[in-house]
């Protein structure tokens, strides 16, 4: 008796052991399948993001909902009142499936939704391409200094995931299960690659080799000093760039500029039935050389990038 009174509190102590480490066990298992998912998606997302495709529709089973909280700047980098009289941090546009009116966030925190709906993959695309800074006309910007203000642009994308068991796949319809899918937000930075910009040109005196910006017919340009000299004793009048024979254009920066981009993807997850986010995250980059196409047709600026086409500064 005593003997099978030892072997019972053995056994007893290893159970208490084993059912101890089960639950820690399960909870690395989940999150091992969790981080599989992100990796499979987010090459899925980087792909159809830097490839400006228009035709991957499947993705309306998976996005169902894009916001973009969006703050408007001087050229000072100084936040000035959003169309709705707030001051940057309630200017913003939620995108759904639902066909709606136009709209924006409320001061109430409330989102109106507008036109423009992720009914097809094109919009899905065009949305999360959707770049870092634009210009009042909506259209992408690589520096400040040429209009007088410009606008930031913070686009989520909130997403069930691609790569999921296979019950959770269309056409299932069924709620519950659409509700208990692993979800997750995907945080998209469409920004210009960072590169030295000369200080603006300024009425002054110059030495050989000083390089200035200057914005020519709207656009910012780059000119080198081939010679010394003095407004004051110049013969062109003020000496600007465009005018003066001793500046000369240096358009590889401009072009650069113009076709490099860093797209980046924060992947937070799992998204929680209550809103709230769990501790995962991920960041995924990627640099895409080529030009960015936009397309309003379908209601606000949509964004494509063109890997294989590269924009030429006039």
């Amino acid at each position: 008796m005593i003997e099978i009174a030892i072997c019972l509190a053995v056994i007893g102590i290893a159970l208490v052991a084993i059912v101890g480490v089960l639950p820690l066990g399960m909870n690395v298992q989940k999150e091992n399948r969790e981080a599989t998912v992100i990796n499979q998606d987010a090459s899925v997302f980087i792909e159809a993001i830097r490839n400006g495709a228009q035709g991957l529709d499947d993705l309306t089973n998976y996005v169902y909902a894009i916001t973009n909280y969006w703050t408007e700047y001087d050229n000072k980098g100084k936040i000035v009142a959003g169309n709705n009289g707030v001051n940057g941090v309630n200017n913003g546009y939620s995108y759904t499936t639902t066909v709606v009116a136009p709209g924006y966030l409320t001061t109430s925190g409330t989102f109106n939704s507008p036109a423009t709906t992720i009914s097809n993959g094109t919009n899905i695309i065009g949305l999360l391409s959707t770049p870092e800074f634009t210009d009042g006309n909506g259209l992408p910007i690589n520096n400040f200094l040429s209009g007088n203000f410009y606008y930031s642009n913070h686009i989520v994308a909130y997403v069930r995931s691609i790569s999921g068991l296979a019950v959770e796949k269309p056409p299932q319809d069924n709620q519950i299960l659409q509700d208990d899918t692993f979800s997750y937000r995907i945080f998209c930075v469409n920004a210009p690659v960072a590169n030295y910009t000369p200080p603006l040109w300024l009425n002054k005196a110059y030495n050989t080799g000083d390089t200035v910006s200057y914005v020519l017919n709207g656009q910012t340009t780059y000119w080198l000093a081939v010679s010394a000299g003095n407004p004051a004793n110049s013969p062109q009048s003020g000496d600007e760039p465009s005018y003066s024979i001793r500046w000369v254009r240096t358009a590889y920066s401009e072009q650069l500029a113009a076709n490099l981009h860093e797209l980046r993807l924060t992947f937070l997850w799992p998204q929680q039935p209550n809103g709230r986010l769990g501790s995962g995250r991920q960041t995924y980059r990627a640099l895409i050389a080529g030009q960015v196409t936009t397309n309003a047709n379908y209601g606000p600026m949509l964004y494509f990038y063109q890997p294989q086409s590269f924009a030429i500064t006039k």
